[in-house]
C-alpha cells in the first residue's frame, strides 16, 4: 500500500474493474427498496396512503437527486479525481439510506431518496467513467457492462430483504431493509482505499510517473516496458499534451465540433434506455402485474421476484461477449425486442381488460382470463431480458468511451444527468399514466424503442475493441448519419504506429519552432 493502492489486487484487471460496480448496485437497492413496499399497508399506513401522483413524486426524488449528483461530477471528479469521488458517494449514500430508514412523514422521506440520489448521481457518472480508464481495450466493454450487472444484483438482493421483512408486522418490514442498504456503500467506500487512481486523470495532472506505475500495475504485471503498458502510456501522453493545447476546460467544450455530435449520441443513449419502458417494469412491476390480473400479495411478490433474477442472468451474456459483439449490433436488436414485447402487453391489456378497481383505486384489470393473465407477465419477463442482454449494459458502456480527456468527465457528467432527468420525469408520470390511459402507456413506450432503432441505425458508429485514444479517429471518419459505414478496425494501431505518430508530431513542432 506504499503506493496508495494495492498492486496486487490492480494485477488483476477483473478485480480492479468491477469492485467500483457496487456504487452500480446502490442505484438498484433503491429500485427495490420502493417496488418491495407499494402493497407494504404498514407502509402505506405510515406515509399517508399515497395516491397515484403521491406515489410518483416518492419514486421520483432519487433521480432528482440523482441529476444534481450527475451535474456534480464535472467538478469533483476532474478537481479531486474518480477514485475520490466515488469514496465520496458511498458516504452520500449512507447519509441518505439514515434518512430514509427514520423518516416519519413523506417529506422526510423524500429528503432521505434526493440525498442518495445525489450518491447514484455521482456514482453512476464516476464509475464508467473510472472503469474505462483503466482497463484494457480488448475488455472494457465487458467490465464497464458490469456496472449494469450490479444494478441487477442491487434490485434482486433488496427485493429478497424486502419479501423476508414483509411478514414482519409493523414499520420494522420496510425500516429494516432501508437501513440495511447502506452496508454496500461502507464496503465501497473503506474497499476504494485499496484501489488505484485513473492513470488518464494522474496524466493529466502532470503526475505521470504515477501514471505509468499503475498502467504497469493494471496491464503488465509491473512491468512497465510491457507493449500495452507503453503503447496506452504514449497514447494517452500525445492526447494529453494535445488536449492541453486547446485552450481551458470549460462546458463551451461541449458545443464545439465533433464534440457536440457526441454528447449528443451520449446524452440519446441514456436517454432512450430510459424511454425504453424499463422504469415501468422495475419500479412499478406490482401495477403491472396487478393490471393483468395477477391477485394477492404473496403471489404478486414472487412473479416479480422471477423478474428480477431474469435480469440479473440475462446481463451475463452481455458481459461476456459485448465486446466481441459490438455495440451496435445489440442495441438494435435490443430496440426492435423490447418495442415487439410491450405492444404485445398493450395489445393484450387493451383486448382483454377493463376498468376496475383495487384496494380502492381504479386499475385497468384482466379478470377472469388466466390464459392472458400468464401472457402479459411472460411477455413482461420477455421484455426485460431483452433490456438485460442489449440496452441495459450498453447504455453505460457507450457514453463512457466515446469522449476525449479533456471533455470526458464534463461529457460523461451531461450524458448521465440526461439519463436521470429522464428517470425523474417516468418514475414520476408512470402511475398516473397507469391510473389513466393504462394499457396505452404500454403503446407509447413501445413507439419510443422503434424510435430508438432508427436513431441507432443511422448516427451510432461502433466502438468496440479500440482504446479510448484511437476512438478519436472513428469520429474523424465522420458518417454523421451513414454510421454502418465506418468498420470495426478503423483506429487501431500498433505501439509502432504511435511512435511513429509521435516522431512525426515532433519533427512538425520542430519545423514551425524553426520558422518561428
Amino acid at each position: 500500500m506504499g503506493k496508495g493502492y494495492s498492486a496486487a489486487i490492480s494485477a488483476n484487471p477483473y478485480v480492479v474493474g468491477s469492485f467500483a460496480c457496487i456504487g452500480g448496485g446502490l442505484f438498484g437497492l433503491d429500485i427495490s427498496s420502493m417496488s418491495g413496499v407499494l402493497n407494504n399497508d404498514a407502509y402505506k399506513n405510515t406515509f399517508g396512503n399515497p395516491g397515484a401522483n403521491a406515489q410518483g413524486a416518492i419514486v421520483a426524488a432519487m433521480p432528482a437527486g440523482s441529476f444534481v449528483g450527475a451535474l456534480c461530477i464535472s467538478y469533483l471528479a476532474d478537481k479531486f479525481g474518480r477514485k475520490k469521488t466515488i469514496i465520496l458517494s458511498g458516504w452520500i449514500w449512507v447519509i441518505g439510506s439514515i434518512l430514509q430508514c427514520a423518516a416519519v412523514n413523506r417529506g422526510m422521506l423524500c429528503a432521505g431518496r434526493v440525498v442518495s440520489g445525489i450518491s447514484v448521481g455521482i456514482a453512476s457518472a464516476t464509475i464508467p467513467l473510472y472503469q474505462a480508464e483503466i482497463t484494457a481495450p480488448a475488455i472494457r466493454g465487458r467490465i464497464v457492462s458490469m456496472q449494469q450487472w450490479s444494478v441487477t444484483w442491487g434490485i434482486l438482493i433488496q427485493y429478497f430483504v424486502e419479501f423476508g421483512c414483509s411478514y414482519i408486522n409493523g414499520e420494522a418490514s420496510f425500516r429494516i431493509p432501508w437501513g440495511l442498504q447502506m452496508i454496500p456503500a461502507v464496503v465501497l467506500s473503506l474497499g476504494m482505499l485499496f484501489f488505484p487512481e485513473s492513470p488518464r486523470w494522474l496524466m493529466d495532472h502532470g503526475r505521470e510517473e504515477e501514471a505509468l506505475t499503475i498502467l504497469a500495475d493494471l496491464h503488465g504485471q509491473g512491468d512497465a516496458s510491457a507493449e500495452l503498458v507503453q503503447l496506452e502510456y504514449n497514447e494517452i501522453r500525445q492526447a494529453v499534451q494535445f488536449e492541453q493545447t486547446e485552450g481551458a476546460k470549460s462546458y463551451f467544450d461541449l458545443v464545439r465540433p465533433g464534440i457536440f455530435r457526441r454528447v449528443l449520441l451520449g446524452s440519446s443513449i441514456q436517454m432512450w434506455s430510459q424511454m425504453s419502458g424499463m422504469n415501468i417494469m422495475m419500479y412499478y412491476i406490482v401495477y403491472v402485474f396487478q393490471g393483468a390480473g395477477l391477485t394477492g400479495r404473496r403471489g404478486n411478490l414472487i412473479a416479480d421476484s422471477v423478474q428480477y433474477v431474469l435480469n440479473v442472468a440475462f446481463t451475463i451474456p452481455a458481459i461476456i461477449y459485448v465486446d466481441k459483439w459490438g455495440r451496435r449490433p445489440l442495441l438494435l436488436v435490443g430496440t426492435l425486442l423490447m418495442g415487439f414485447w410491450l405492444m404485445l402487453v398493450g395489445a393484450l391489456q387493451g383486448g382483454f381488460g377493463e376498468w376496475g378497481t383495487v384496494d380502492g383505486a381504479p386499475v385497468w384489470v384482466i379478470t377472469g382470463n388466466d390464459g392472458v393473465t400468464k401472457g402479459v407477465i411472460v411477455c413482461s419477463y420477455l421484455f426485460v431480458c431483452s433490456f438485460a442482454i442489449t440496452m441495459g449494459p450498453v447504455s453505460w458502456t457507450y457514453p463512457a468511451e466515446i469522449f476525449p480527456m479533456r471533455v470526458r468527465a464534463k461529457a460523461v457528467s451531461v450524458s448521465t444527468a440526461v439519463c436521470w432527468l429522464f428517470n425523474f420525469a417516468l418514475a414520476w408520470a408512470v402511475p398516473p399514466g397507469l391510473a389513466t390511459i393504462a394499457y396505452k402507456t404500454y403503446f407509447i413506450f413501445g413507439t419510443f424503442n422503434f424510435a430508438a432503432f432508427i436513431h441507432i441505425f443511422f448516427c451510432f458508429p461502433e466502438t468496440a475493441g479500440r482504446t479510448l485514444e484511437e476512438i478519436e479517429d472513428v469520429f474523424n471518419q465522420g458518417h454523421v448519419f451513414t454510421a454502418w459505414k465506418i468498420k470495426r478496425d478503423v483506429g487501431k494501431k500498433t505501439l509502432k504506429d504511435v511512435v511513429q505518430q509521435k516522431d512525426t508530431s515532433s519533427s512538425h513542432n520542430d519545423e514551425y519552432a524553426e520558422k518561428s
